[in-house]
């Protein structure tokens, strides 16, 4: 018996684990390879539905875990349904999907990861004779060639361009300067090297003077963009075809319930839902090729630009300062490495467009078109530009609610960014209807409640949705346990927690954007309206000009010396700057010293005496100086 809740978190993933291995052994028993993710996420939709009857607070016994597995198994081997094809291809692209970021520093860390034993050697090694060395300078060929991707290593016309382009800026002479420093340094160095070398290379195939073995890379993304995108808006417009047509006859339904329909049709909402999903996916991939092709044209741009820098540079100058090169050549090979980065996204999005298109087989097995003909005699089948083009100019009246804030365009300032629930299909549709998906259009309004986001078909809607929204909501969310995709479609992750997918777990909470509908202002006379007059450079302070005028003074007598040795030629600027000491001092070689007598004079006769007249008589008893 199992209470998942009582357990702990170790025993319930491990009796989670068990029933993963179970399904999935099962279900390769049958011919049926699954992988646990999938297995994973379709037990927690199985108990998540309250169909099954499954209650995660209470006791599971054996029987009930016997059950679930068999539910498990049941669905994942219904291959003619829907609902599984939507649930695989959301797992495929949620499992498989990086954005840009993600995917280049993911593919850095990779060619690291296989550089690091060539690095290792070079940075590691002790040569001493001249073999040794000479082996060490071809193996920094090797890893610049491997690190820039610019051709083979074991093309001996690459080979000889590269060690002629390393040379002219690391000659062999410098290997016991290269290998003395210390590992971290020589890394450095390695990397720094290569951009130079990719620099140059990529400047001499510009001039015709060399190039071998380099790709004309601007141009294969110029062509390869408009291919990689003419079959993704194909397939796009495909499934926004499908998803009108089904729409409309789900729609038409919903208005005549009493009309005959085959009970297979059961399943046509499930058939939306699918390329809803598909076409929500190749949304993203569409608006990443888009921006791959930005990218490319603004580096085409960078890339032209520093070739043009690069050849006022040089000119016909014989020897150019490296002070003025060596930044192009660095900007060159970071441009190029762009490049190579487009190229790589570029195949990654193409390849994973490919891929998705093996979750929508089911719909010409169920739905052929012949069929859905038939079922469409009469009906109207409208596209979502023309359902909103409809309501265009119906706009919901404030003053009929006194509680619900309402945003529109022309009073919040980020209308356009909101992030709308639902991803934007109408809430009140979702909930009425049992999951038909209709366009919501912003310009009605937009409800805001509990800070979030709701757009609605018709300005009906909007008012009955208004009315008791958490009931509306609430129903939407019972529907999204029934039908588990929706949880993803409809991006109800924070409803489901323990069904979200991996790639939000792993990106963190994205904070929805907060409307900008209000401001404060305000506004204060100028205090001072003529311009200050304040001399910044004046001082009171007559000890404070002293000491500048000192200063100047000294500066005056300072001489700038500058040293340049042959190993710092074109490489370095070096300067220094002395100034001599203020104290001065000297010393004799005998010590000795004196001493004056202290002077000791007597004055007699200043009282008086017997006579009138004072008579003063002064006495010197100071003594002799040889007598000290």
């Amino acid at each position: 018996m199992y209470c998942w809740s009582r357990m702990s978190h170790s025993q319930a993933e491990s009796v989670i684990k068990n029933i993963i291995r179970e399904i999935g052994q099962e279900c390769a028993m049958k011919g049926q390879t699954v992988s646990e993710t999938l297995v994973a996420f379709m037990v927690k939709a199985v108990v998540l539905d309250p169909r099954n009857e499954f209650n995660v607070d209470r006791t599971l016994t054996k029987n009930d875990v016997q059950k679930l597995i068999k539910l498990c198994v049941g669905r994942l081997l219904d291959t003619a349904n829907p609902s599984l094809d939507t649930i695989k291809m959301q797992v495929y692209f949620d499992m498989n999907y990086t954005n840009r970021v993600e995917l280049l520093n993911e593919q850095h860390r990779i060619l690291e990861v296989r550089l690091a034993p060539v690095s290792r050697d070079i940075t590691d090694n002790r040569a001493r004779t001249r073999e040794e060395l000479e082996s060490i300078y071809r193996k920094i060929v090797s890893y610049v060639l491997l690190r820039s991707g610019l051709g083979s290593p074991t093309d001996i016309k690459v080979v000889r361009e590269a060690t002629a382009a390393l040379q002219s800026v690391f000659p062999q002479t410098e290997l016991g300067i290269f290998l003395s420093l210390s590992k971290k340094d020589k890394e450095r160095q390695l990397k720094e090297l290569t951009m130079i070398v990719t620099g140059i290379r990529l400047f001499n195939k510009d001039c015709g003077k060399g190039g071998e073995g380099i790709d004309d890379l601007p141009a294969i993304l110029n062509e390869a963009i408009p291919a990689a995108t003419q079959p993704i808006d194909a397939e796009l417009r495909a499934s926004q075809d499908l998803a009108y047509r089904y729409t409309a006859f789900l729609e038409m339904m919903h208005e005549s319930p009493l009309r005959n329909i085959d009970a297979r049709l059961s399943m046509l909402k499930e058939a939306l839902f699918n390329v809803r999903q598909h076409e929500a996916f190749l949304c993203i991939i569409l608006s990443d090729v888009i921006t791959c092709a930005q990218e490319v044209e603004m580096m085409d741009k960078q890339f032209a630009a520093q070739i043009e820098q690069l050849k006022n540079t040089v000119q016909t100058k014989t020897a150019v300062p490296t002070s003025q090169v060596f930044p192009i050549f660095l900007a060159l090979s970071n441009l190029w490495t762009s490049f190579q980065d487009e190229i790589l996204l570029l195949s990654f999005l193409t390849n994973l467009t490919v891929s998705l298109q093996q979750f929508l087989g089911i719909h010409a097995q169920l739905f052929p078109d012949d069929v859905m003909e038939t079922l469409l005699g009469g009906v109207t089948v409208k596209s979502d530009k023309q359902r909103i083009k409809e309501t265009m100019g119906i706009k919901v009246n404030v003053s009929d609610f006194k509680k619900q804030e309402w945003l529109f365009p022309e009073t919040t300032a980020n209308f356009n960014q909101l992030l709308i629930q639902y991803r934007g299909f109408c809430a009140h549709t979702l909930a009425e209807k049992d999951g038909l998906l209709l366009p919501g259009n912003p310009a009605i309004g937009i409800l805001k409640h509990k800070e979030k986001y709701y757009t609605f078909s018709s300005k009906e809607s909007a008012y009955v949705f208004a009315q008791n929204p958490d009931m509306f909501i609430q129903l939407i969310g019972e529907k999204a346990k029934e039908c588990a995709e929706l949880i993803q479609l409809l991006e109800l992750h924070h409803q489901f927690e323990s069904l979200a997918p991996y790639s939000q777990v792993r990106s963190g909470d994205k904070h929805s954007m907060k409307p900008i509908t209000k401001c404060n202002s305000s506004t204060q006379t100028d205090t001072h309206i003529l311009p200050p007059t304040i001399v910044k450079s004046y001082e009171w302070n007559e000890w404070e000009l002293r000491r500048k005028a000192i200063k100047l003074a000294n500066l005056r007598r300072k001489l700038t010396h500058s040293v340049q040795t042959n190993l710092s030629h074109m490489r370095r600027d070096n300067s220094t700057q002395v100034y001599l000491l203020k104290d001065f001092g000297t010393q004799t070689r005998l010590d000795n010293s004196s001493n004056v007598p202290r002077p000791q004079i007597f004055l007699a006769g200043l009282r008086g005496g017997s006579t009138r007249t004072t008579c003063m008589v002064k006495v010197n008893l100071t003594r002799a100086v040889d007598e000290t």
